[in-house]
């Protein structure tokens, strides 16, 4: 056994750990930052609904834990990466990309990659990249997506870039009953409040005709990309190329998409 060399390897691994540990209670405390900034705002919210005479539902939300949990690692392979779950179930570790289309075209807009675990906090970068578009491409008049971007913060973000927001409330029924289907839509609400104004749109006979356009758009441009282009992984490490990748892979769907609405 060479000593030396296996003094150093130990050393350098014990420095690997150290840097990891130091990682995760970063990570930990951003994300009770994060937290005690939901936690006040539903706070503010409760103490807001009792002032005009209304009793908060639900319980009182519990103040969040600080420090590192049990569950938090880091991978030394590629730290920039996370631990997120994938369809069919279980866990990888992976990036989260995402991508806006155009309804008319089916062509990318925007296309970034995030270490988010969920897409609660997606709109908000896709919307500062909608607006960093050429004013030659046109203008977004309403942002679809399905339940697992709608949050208070992402309506709340739509209105104010004047963007109609249709984020799914809760899963959609595939069938209405007919009498439900065909029934004249309420009148909307005197409130402001964007999610309440969202829910009413929703629930319209246009807003779902709307909403509907969702699934024929954004779930072919990835389908087409896994399943006909062959691209299923990231090939690079670290979150500033896996953005490259992404980037240059929407972009091969683009000029792919271009070509076939050219010959049309």
């Amino acid at each position: 056994m060479d000593v030396p060399a296996e003094m150093a390897r130990r050393e350098q691994r014990l420095s690997a750990i150290a840097q990891a540990k130091a990682q995760i209670e970063q990570r930990a405390a951003e994300r009770h930052q994060r937290e005690q900034q939901e936690f006040e705002a539903k706070l503010a919210k409760r103490e807001a609904q009792r002032k005009a005479g209304r009793k908060p539902r639900g319980k009182a939300p519990l103040p969040p834990q600080a420090g590192p949990r049990d569950t938090d690692q880091v991978n030394l392979t590629d730290e920039e990466s996370r631990i997120m779950p994938v369809s069919g179930g279980g866990f990888e570790q992976s990036y989260n990309a995402q991508a806006s289309v155009d309804t008319q075209t089916m062509l990318v807009l925007t296309a970034h990659v995030s270490q988010a675990c969920n897409d609660k906090r997606e709109v908000q970068p896709t919307i500062q990249a909608i607006k960093a578009l050429p004013e030659v491409l046109g203008v977004v008049q309403t942002l679809m997506a399905d339940n697992g971007y709608c949050s208070r913060a992402s309506a709340q973000a739509c209105s104010d870039a004047g963007i109609a927001p249709l984020l799914a409330i809760k899963r959609q029924s595939h069938h209405l009953p007919v009498l439900e289907r065909f029934a004249p839509d309420t009148p909307a609400p005197e409130e402001s409040d964007p999610m309440q104004q969202m829910a009413h749109r929703l629930g319209t006979q246009a807003g779902r005709a709307l909403y509907k356009l969702r699934k024929q758009t954004v779930e072919p441009v990835f389908g087409i990309i896994k399943r006909v282009m062959g691209w299923r992984q990231m090939s690079m490490r670290g979150l500033l190329k896996a953005q490259g990748e992404w980037k240059l892979v929407t972009m091969a769907w683009n000029i792919k998409r271009m070509h076939v609405l050219r010959a049309a």
